[in-house]
């Protein structure tokens, strides 16, 4: 059956600034943009509004990870590094983007990451620069300091389901040499210790919940869902109108100031390519016509990989057992429902730990995710008897990728490679992550709660057959970045201002134009990303 060709309504509405995309950043720039009440705002999101019930519960992200109403559900391509693997991408289609859909941690990762930032040229991105826009978001709940901040938008919370492996495997971090850190965001993220989460009272924060939800009731801020964008429209090289399909018609916004473009680390970079910014031979191919021969449009695309060990559980104390009886499973919902406590607030990550692999490293290479439960595969049934897992995630690989549109039509998924393991650096780093999370798990507080490894199991012990297993069971941790570049040189996309280079009137604003990967997990710095283009946003208009 072929598709209904879309109507087309007349182009009528005219706003000073476009975004397209309300996800983490496009939910933040809609509240800062709209505030003062002097800015005409309109908000595009693909999905749908944030009603579903899982989208609120913590561990609800479990629900949502194959649920194609609110996630684009992407694949990569058959991953070289990987025994040719397709690797699942999933990515926020929903108000709130991924902040909707991920695993709820807050970590900024190291202010070595942003001074690299400003090493490479960019101006202004520093840590000392960008910790202002940290403490704006935030609202710590255990107060302010040198590094936090307290009523902003965004609330970072302590856990409210304080397990008892979770605790032991801090316990034997330390008794690995890994020391005690209370606060992966404060002087240093090197230790073993609790994550906090992006949550308040039991329930997830997205930044639909946080930012978009106060801002909804202003006049001067539109918000459109179900609404696709199919591409910006040019006079020029000056953007002024975005095509968006909603509802089976074509509608068409002028932007009088600015569009922001603001759709993530995949989303971002198709649409430029869709509107003429990208590759020209890319463009030729899909018969775009050419705004701008733009080739870092899609490259340099990074992500975080991850490597689980999974071990049995010698008591019935991981959420496997809790989900397995009846009973207990009507419990854990009683609990949630009166409390706002227990297992149903756990995040994808209790206790963790940052570590080098190579004591010669300046700074943590690796980071470690701990979970009171175990899987064959995130989003699938839990194993039928007692588990639990860890995981390891070098934190700044060296293998690149790419993200290229595979047709002009918006509807059609692009092309995704990554190259896991490309590198002998990120080869060595998973390999020797890996024998350290071992020897955490085989420390004397954890012993007690261990009846064996079940994968990849005591057969694997050699380099070689780590890597082989990483190999074999290798996936993302669901950090993409980098595919709209920051920089001076020829192939970055955006400037320090974060405008797209040789365009006006156009930015991108999301983890796209991280100049590299940060050390952590991406969605605090995303905020912050979102949080600092506000404010210069705002300086340019006056």
């Amino acid at each position: 059956m072929t598709n209904k060709p879309a109507l087309t309504q007349p182009d009528t509405s005219t706003f000073d600034y476009i975004i397209v995309g309300a996800g983490s950043a496009g939910c933040v720039l809609a509240n800062r943009l709209s505030a003062s009440g002097k800015h005409s705002v309109l908000l595009l999101e693909a999905g749908p509004r944030d009603r579903n019930i899982w989208i609120h519960v913590p561990l609800g992200y479990g629900k949502l990870f194959k649920a194609s109403h609110v996630n684009w559900m992407y694949q990569t391509e058959p991953e070289p590094g990987l025994n040719g693997r397709s690797v699942f991408q999933p990515r926020g289609k929903v108000l709130g983007g991924s902040s909707s859909i991920n695993g709820l941690l807050y970590v900024r990762g190291q202010h070595e990451d942003y001074d690299r930032w400003r090493q490479l040229g960019n101006t202004g991105w520093g840590f000392d620069d960008v910790l202002p826009y940290f403490k704006a978001a935030e609202d710590q709940q255990r107060g302010g300091d040198e590094f936090h901040g307290v009523g902003g938008p965004l609330p970072v919370s302590d856990t409210r389901h304080p397990d008892p492996l979770s605790d032991a495997f801090i316990e034997a971090a330390a008794e690995a040499s890994i020391p005690k850190n209370p606060d992966f965001n404060g002087v240093s993220q090197e230790g073993a210790g609790w994550f906090q989460t992006t949550t308040r009272r039991g329930r997830r924060a997205s930044t639909a919940r946080s930012y978009l939800r106060p801002a909804r009731r202003r006049s001067n801020l539109r918000v459109e869902t179900a609404a696709l964008a199919q591409r910006i429209a040019f006079e020029g090289r000056r953007a002024v109108a975005v095509e968006y399909k909603q509802g089976g018609m074509l509608r068409s916004a002028r932007a009088a100031k600015e569009i922001l473009v603001s759709s993530g680390a995949y989303n971002s970079p198709q649409l430029l390519q869709l509107s003429g910014i990208g590759p020209a031979d890319l463009l030729k191919a899909h018969g775009i016509e050419i705004v701008l021969d733009a080739p870092g449009v899609g490259r340099d695309l990074q992500d975080h990989m991850q490597v689980r060990i999974v071990t049995r559980c010698t008591q019935p104390i991981t959420l496997n057992d809790i989900v397995s009886s009846p009973w207990r499973k009507l419990m854990m919902g009683m609990q949630y429902a009166a409390f706002r406590t227990g297992p149903l607030t756990i995040a994808a990550g209790t206790s963790g730990a940052f570590l080098k692999t190579d004591p010669r490293l300046s700074t943590p290479d690796v980071q470690i995710h701990f979970l009171p439960f175990s899987t064959d595969k995130m989003g699938e049934a839990l194993h039928a008897y007692s588990g639990f897992s860890a995981s390891v995630c070098q934190l700044r690989p060296e293998s690149r990728g790419s993200l290229r549109i595979k047709s002009a039509d918006p509807s059609v998924a692009p092309e995704i490679r990554i190259n896991y393991l490309a590198t002998e650096t990120d080869r060595t780093a998973n390999v020797e992550g890996l024998k350290i999370l071992r020897r955490i798990l085989h420390a004397p507080a954890l012993r007690p709660f261990v009846v064996d490894e079940y994968d990849p199991g005591a057969k694997v012990v050699s380099d070689q057959d780590l890597l082989a297993h990483c190999r074999r069971r290798g996936s993302t941790i669901y950090h993409p970045t980098s595919t709209c570049r920051m920089g001076n040189d020829p192939l970055a996309v955006v400037d320090q201002r974060l405008k797209v280079r040789g365009i006006e009137s156009l930015r991108v604003v999301d983890g796209s134009i991280m100049p590299d990967l940060v050390s952590g997990n991406t969605n605090a710095p995303i905020v912050m990303i979102a949080e600092k283009a506000s404010d210069m946003i705002l300086r340019d208009a006056r």
